[in-house]
């Protein structure tokens, strides 16, 4: 295993840091800024889709779930989480991030819940949101259900390259619905290709702050 070290970001929020990588989990300039603009915003409330599946490509701290979680219930969407991790970050690095007091809305116990809900199983978190947690790469490209809304959320090509290849935006595309959006952080015009090599509408828009641009892909009827 690398080593974990947890930083602050620029908005008070956690994130994890790889010395070995030298690669963070989020954006320095916020992480939970970066993560509801780009998955919640730009993806989960893009989607008109009432009930969504959601499939993440990398589970990590967990912060893309709670803030998806959080938004279910706000909008009361009957949501399916399905998550993809290799390694999961340990429950003593997890306990210590500080998301669930820089977001609020009563999340300390939904925040424990999504990280120690069982793995490789449909585990209910709320009455509006389920969890299945994957304990696999997505290299391995495991059975996952159609997906309405998917967040590609790996680590950057040029620190994990296997993880942006043409096969596996394939996979994906091939496993989202008529209508279903992709968002990434990543804004590379070889991935912007890749993504529409496979089928997908790609779109440049606003990144978070601190990121000028990141892309959006729907998969048209």
């Amino acid at each position: 295993m690398m080593s974990h070290v947890i930083q602050q970001t620029l908005d008070g929020s956690h994130t994890i840091y790889i010395p070995e990588l030298d690669e963070h989990y989020h954006s320095t300039n916020g992480a939970v800024q970066e993560a509801q603009h780009i998955y919640i915003s730009k993806a989960y409330n893009f989607s008109t889709v009432q009930n969504p599946v959601v499939f993440e490509v990398g589970f990590g701290t967990g912060l893309n779930a709670l803030l998806t979680a959080l938004e279910a219930v706000r909008t009361r969407r009957k949501t399916l989480y399905v998550a993809i991790e290799k390694y999961p970050v340990s429950q003593e690095e997890w306990s210590v991030l500080n998301y669930p007091h820089i977001i609020g809305e009563n999340s300390v116990s939904l925040f424990s819940a999504l990280h120690l809900a069982e793995w490789d199983r449909v585990v209910e978190v709320s009455p509006y949101f389920s969890l299945k947690k994957i304990h696999a790469n997505i290299t391995d490209f495991p059975e996952i259900p159609m997906t309405d809304v998917i967040y590609f959320d790996a680590f950057a090509p040029n620190k994990q390259a296997s993880m942006w290849s043409t096969e596996i935006f394939n996979f994906l595309f091939e496993h989202t619905s008529p209508n279903g959006v992709l968002t990434t952080y990543c804004a590379k015009g070889d991935v912007r290709r890749m993504l529409q090599s496979v089928g997908y509408a790609v779109e440049r828009t606003d990144g978070p702050p601190g990121k000028r641009e990141m892309l959006r892909g729907v998969k048209n009827k």
